[in-house]
């Protein structure tokens, strides 16, 4: 065939496969969802601005190229927002045929609703009586593939997609180009790839389109082949086949549990008749290297993994005891591996913050979710709580404790590396979402918390003693199960010993007992008061102080439980939430065993392994806030001849 036959078959072909492709672009789109609120009469002022704002919304050309658009119609009350936003990989021409035939269908999938959204997989168009953009919008679209993840690539599939994600995101936020989109495509297995889509409406700032995406992926389970969530602002999708158009890709990844040894080399072009010769060469050279690379990298890990790390000199302080780090048998991790999981400690991927330092969500190269909690440079009292925290959480093992997975000890940095417990810590709860925790979901999280502190004090091999017992050291998993966590005062015990005393009172106050706040004497029984009080706030979703500054006569929650209890009203404490939706037995035991816990002299207090058994009477807690009207004389019940005022307590010093 000469030169030009071949070119002209070759153009024919081209010109068949584009006008293949642009049939294809010009069928109807494929429908996915939508949403239809506040419906009202289609005669009002507000349906004829919408009319207009339809017709406006579909004919302006110029709009097109940049896939997406907003613009408003009417004057209050009758004003009406729309919007549009096509697919980032769409032509010009297919996202206006989407979008009119969107707004085409709007009147049947919506008769007479002020607020509507709808979603294509090629485009998405919506309307209301309110601005998008400004204000927390009802109209979310939420799909999912029917498709779940196997058990065994659940943790690896979940990291993967994370990551995938967050990359994506970042990049569609700084993106220079006039459209807020990026796509982008991982290797998940040797025969499964994850592919990502996230978009932003046009007019949103780069921080504004990035908290988008974060919350929008934030909302996303990755226990599914696949997902998406759109809210008029932006949306997010992932899938495990591609479903956008493969040549925009800009983002992509190595599987999550690889990496590549070497970067790619591109090979200089052949000379020719030396292919044959050339390829036997390189397959001599590069198969012994690949292998001796390959031995290399399995001795030094074999090596790293069995090496014993020297000892760290810790110094034996008359009020601390430390023990060696080596002991624990936890994982050393790198710092770069730590700053690579958490975006160099990305003010986005930050959590919170306690006592010793920030903690920030991070993700491993093997795909796994970590929190890291960073201990601040400037805390004196950091080194110690932090060997503290190693040796004693590497320790033990129990579903009621979070995991430590590892520690960093390099240059002034002193970090831990726990697993990721999505839901929170406890004291979240009590000033948001009290009704996420009804009575059935907090009866569970104190019989969790129950028996992770009995673990500790009784059935690990070790006794320990947390000492800082409080909802912001109760963190909640995605069931609500608790975890204890935060062992940075914690201290191990001998094998006979039962009390121990310091001059370093640590820990917070409200939850501390009185023998611990005030003589720095603390045993399990301290514990066991720190857990009456938390008893008492799942109960009644307060804080221990949050009554004292309503009104001083009631001094704190301890004191207002006895009171109801010694008047015969003690689910006056219950919270309200609950209206009518709890078993009152389960709630009266609850009380009653907290008080048993938060009694004055710690000999009365049950053991951790006792409150299950029948319960004794309750005597007078300890912290008793007492009214002028109660009476302060001799008593035969012991513990009621000691009471500290509302003025001694907020004074106490510790000694």
């Amino acid at each position: 065939m000469s030169a030009y036959a071949l070119l002209k078959s070759l153009f024919l072909l081209t010109f068949f496969i584009v006008s293949l492709r642009a049939s294809a672009q010009l069928q109807d789109p494929t429908y996915v969802g939508h949403v239809c609120t506040n419906r009202i009469s289609r005669n009002s002022t507000y349906f004829k601005n919408l009319e207009v704002l339809l017709s406006s919304l579909s004919s302006n050309n110029a709009y097109f190229s940049l896939g997406s658009h907003s613009l408003t119609k009417g004057q209050n009350p009758d004003m009406v927002f729309g919007l549009y936003l096509c697919r980032g990989d769409l032509s010009p021409e297919f996202c206006r045929e989407c979008i009119i035939f969107a707004a085409t269908e709007s009147g049947s999938r919506c008769p007479g609703g002020k607020e509507f959204l709808i979603q294509y997989d090629e485009c998405m168009l919506g309307y209301s009586d309110r601005n998008f953009m400004e204000t927390v919008t009802t109209a979310t679209i939420i799909t999912w593939n029917t498709q779940n993840v196997t058990p065994d690539q659940s943790v690896r599939f979940n990291g993967a997609v994370a990551s995938l994600m967050k990359k994506s995101a970042e990049e569609a936020a700084n993106s220079n180009s006039s459209k807020k989109f990026a796509v982008g495509k991982s290797e998940f297995t040797s025969s499964m790839s994850l592919y990502a889509l996230v978009q932003c409406n046009i007019d949103l700032s780069s921080e504004d389109c990035l908290s988008c995406l974060q919350k929008s992926i934030q909302k996303l389970y990755f226990n599914k082949l696949g997902g998406r969530f759109l809210v008029p602002s932006c949306n997010s999708r992932y899938e495990t086949y591609p479903f956008y158009n493969e040549t925009l890709e800009g983002t992509v990844l190595p599987p999550p549990d690889t990496a590549p040894l070497l970067p790619p080399v591109s090979a200089p072009p052949l000379p020719p008749g030396k292919g044959e010769k050339s390829t036997v060469i390189t397959i001599a050279i590069v198969v012994p290297v690949a292998i001796s690379v390959l031995l290399f990298v399995a001795v030094f890990s074999f090596y790293v993994r069995k090496r014993k790390k020297k000892p760290y000199d810790t110094g034996a302080a008359n009020d601390e005891r430390d023990d060696d780090i080596t002991t624990a048998g936890s994982l050393q991790f790198d710092l770069k591996v730590i700053e690579a999981a958490t975006d160099k400690f990305s003010i986005f991927n930050k959590l919170g913050q306690g006592g010793f330092g920030q903690v920030y969500k991070g993700i491993l190269p093997n795909g796994v979710q970590v929190a890291v909690k960073r201990l601040s440079k400037t805390s004196g009292q950091g080194e110690k709580e932090f060997k503290n925290e190693v040796v004693v959480v590497a320790k033990l093992q129990h579903r009621n404790l979070v995991k430590l997975l590892g520690f960093c000890l390099e240059r002034e940095e002193k970090i831990l590396v726990y697993e990721f417990v999505p839901n929170k810590s406890l004291d979240y709860f009590y000033s948001n979402m009290q009704t996420q925790l009804d009575w059935t979901t907090r009866y569970k999280i104190i019989g969790g918390i129950a028996r992770g502190i009995l673990y500790l004090h009784q059935d690990s091999r070790l006794t320990i003693i947390h000492r800082d017992l409080k909802a912001g050291n109760i963190l909640l998993d995605a069931d609500m199960n608790p975890k204890v966590a935060d062992f940075g005062m914690a201290r191990i015990f001998e094998m006979d010993q039962t009390e121990d005393n310091t001059r370093r009172i640590v820990g917070t106050y409200g939850y501390m007992s009185p023998e611990y706040a005030m003589y720095g004497q603390f045993s399990m029984k301290s514990d066991v008061y720190s857990f009456g009080v938390l008893v008492l706030e799942i109960i009644s979703g307060r804080k221990n102080s949050s009554l004292y500054q309503m009104d001083t006569s009631f001094g704190n929650l301890v004191t207002y439980t006895w009171r109801l209890w010694s008047n015969g009203s003690p689910l006056e404490l219950v919270d309200s939430s609950f209206r009518e939706n709890f078993q009152r037995d389960e709630i009266i035991r609850c009380i009653h065993i907290a008080l048993l816990c938060v009694q004055e002299d710690n000999e009365n207090r049950p053991t951790m392994s006792a409150i299950s058994i029948a319960l004794a009477v309750p005597k007078a807690p300890g912290f008793f806030f007492r009214s002028n009207h109660e009476q302060a004389g001799p008593s035969k019940d012991k513990s009621s001849l000691f009471s500290i005022d509302a003025a001694s307590i907020t004074t106490v010093v510790p000694r």
